[in-house]
């Protein structure tokens, strides 16, 4: 174990505080997950490893291409091409290491993993580093409803998250999913507005390597927490969104 740790790269999120509660960045061979409420940075987050993927071993990145699972209409090439200009990188060829697969529904979403696999095991494809799926639970909160449908919608929702598993392990991809939330309301008025907590129960909790919650800050401003991690405490970070992505709140 020891020795395939080593072979463990961390990416680089553009911003140096939050790279420092994660221990370097996204690494590859696990599950990270990210989760929080609407306009926390999720997807700006994702389109701005979509590029330090890309960058060199020198520069934190991963040196390798992305494919990006888009179950919610979220993927904007004009912010790539943004954040390409902050790194320095090519936008075309920056563009063309992105694959991006968009589904409509949970069947497509768990099929298309057998595809992708077959794309990270063809060297003359590679080499890939990150997977995103943004994000891992919508079309099963939209197509499993009620307390009825809970229990088929988590034996699938685990089978998914399975396979994503062991496509992070066996290839040695960086695994981003994007999770939502839901209020608590067993967590009462008393101390203001119940607590948000991610969606997917145990399920999703026990799967992910790394958990990251990231709330709303000043302005432009927003903050990561460590939620639950086999090796970094929990501490928090803030970043800033900018044209360039995802950065140090001083740029």
């Amino acid at each position: 174990m020891q020795e395939k740790r080593k072979q463990v790269i961390k990416i680089t999120t553009g911003c140096e505080a939050l790279d420092r509660i994660l221990g370097g960045g996204v690494e590859t061979s696990s599950i990270t997950e990210l989760f929080g409420e609407f306009r926390t940075g999720k997807t700006q987050l994702c389109h701005t490893l979509c590029v330090t993927s890309q960058l060199s071993f020198q520069l934190k990145g991963g040196q390798g291409k992305v494919i990006y699972l888009d179950t919610e209409g979220n993927f904007r090439p004009e912010r790539i091409t943004a954040i390409c200009e902050r790194f320095g990188l090519d936008i075309n060829e920056t563009l063309d290491n992105i694959i991006v697969c968009r589904v409509f529904s949970h069947e497509e979403q768990m099929s298309v993993i057998k595809p992708i696999a077959g794309l990270l095991a063809d060297p003359a494809q590679g080499p890939f580093r990150l997977l995103i799926i943004d994000s891992i639970i919508a079309l099963f909160r939209v197509e499993f409803s009620g307390r009825g449908e809970l229990a088929d919608r988590q034996q699938r929702l685990g089978q998914h998250l399975s396979h994503i598993t062991r496509l992070a392990e066996e290839f040695n991809i960086a695994c981003l999913i994007i999770n939502q939330c839901m209020s608590d309301p067993g967590a009462g008025m008393i101390m203001g507005p119940p607590p948000a907590k991610p969606v997917g129960g145990h399920v999703l909790a026990h799967s992910s390597t790394t958990r990251v919650q990231l709330k709303k800050g000043k302005e432009n401003l927003r903050i990561a927490k460590i939620y639950d991690s086999p090796l970094m405490p929990e501490e928090e970070a803030t970043f800033a969104i900018t044209n360039g992505g995802i950065d140090d709140p001083t740029g």
